[in-house]
């Protein structure tokens, strides 16, 4: 992932307001066929959020994501059709704190019917010593420090899920006993999944994992992992000596064979790490999008890859 480049507010603003003047015409336009299709126009910020969307909405919904496939979400630049698009959208689904522009776009639309899907389940802070989160990004206003990376996490994942349900069921009431249903069956799927790595990690060789995202947080708290990231610096980028001698050290101690890299970054900084610990390498994807890399067609297979990685990774018995 690269690191995150915080716009000036003041230039994101201009430049969301001018998008919602230039295309409020194609954008009223594309949102008409929708509604008149019988579905609700749903704008998702990212993958995890337009998964959500898509299960729970089914055939009532028409889900855009703003993140298009290969896309690295932090640094996602909206286009003026993306920005004017979001006043017209009935329903629009994100995650607070993750995409600055995404977040400055949405309150410039005044749209109505939004849903921050941080607010449906509690951030924690998994940051480091070097200030910000494990990215080394730099967070602003009452989220600072809180990690969103919380899909990673099938229990958290659950109750973002129940909340979109609940949403949408408020938002179309007309549809309400199907987004039930099919949130009772996202649920269900995930809680089989949750048990499928409480029971595939629960006897391993080492708890520890090397990974250039340290998008994992959640996830290790909730399995009894400790996740070693190479914080602060850019997947891309070279790690400095005194990071890859800790690494070393945090290795031979804890018996790590693994630094994961993730599929929408260079694996330059894995191998590099590798190379100088002698480690292996491998993915571990921080699923914030799917693309024809991915290990999986769509969050419930990509998640299943993951843990096939981590039981190899760690030596599970």
């Amino acid at each position: 992932m690269n690191i995150r480049r915080l716009i000036p507010a003041a230039a994101v603003t201009g430049a969301v307001a001018l998008g919602l003047t230039a295309v409020t015409a194609c954008s009223s336009s594309d949102t008409s066929d929708r509604k008149s299709a019988g579905r609700l126009d749903v704008v998702a910020s990212f993958y995890p959020m337009q998964f959500l969307a898509e299960r729970i909405g089914g055939d009532h919904v028409s889900v855009t994501s703003l993140t298009k496939p290969g896309v690295e979400p932090h640094d996602l630049e909206l286009s003026p059709r993306q920005t004017g698009r979001l006043s017209d959208a009935d329903f629009i689904l994100y995650l607070k704190g993750l995409q600055p522009a995404v977040d400055e776009a949405i309150k410039q639309s005044g749209a109505s019917h939004t849903l921050d899907a941080a607010t449906l389940t509690t951030l924690e802070d998994h940051g480091t010593e070097t200030g910000g989160d494990e990215h080394g990004h730099e967070h602003e206003g009452d989220e600072a420090g809180a990690d969103p990376h919380i899909w990673l996490d099938p229990v958290k994942y659950t109750e973002v899920a129940k909340g979109v349900g609940k949403s949408l069921e408020k938002t179309d009431p007309d549809h309400a006993a199907d987004y039930r249903k099919n949130t009772d069956a996202l649920v269900k799927e995930l809680g089989a999944l949750d048990t499928a790595y409480r029971t595939g990690l629960k006897n391993t060789a080492t708890k520890t994992f090397i990974t250039t995202h340290s998008a994992f947080g959640y996830l290790a708290e909730r399995y009894g992992l400790t996740q070693e990231g190479i914080a602060g610096i850019d997947p891309e980028a070279e790690p400095s000596p005194a990071r890859i001698s800790a690494l070393h050290s945090i290795a031979e101690k804890k018996k790590v064979t693994t630094v994961f890299f993730e599929t929408l970054a260079s694996d330059k900084t894995a191998k590099t790490v590798a190379r100088d610990t002698g480690l292996k390498t491998d993915v571990l994807d921080p699923l914030e999008g799917i693309t024809d890399s991915s290990k999986g067609d769509d969050y419930i297979e990509v998640m299943k890859s993951n843990l096939a990685a981590l039981r190899t990774a760690l030596g599970a018995k």
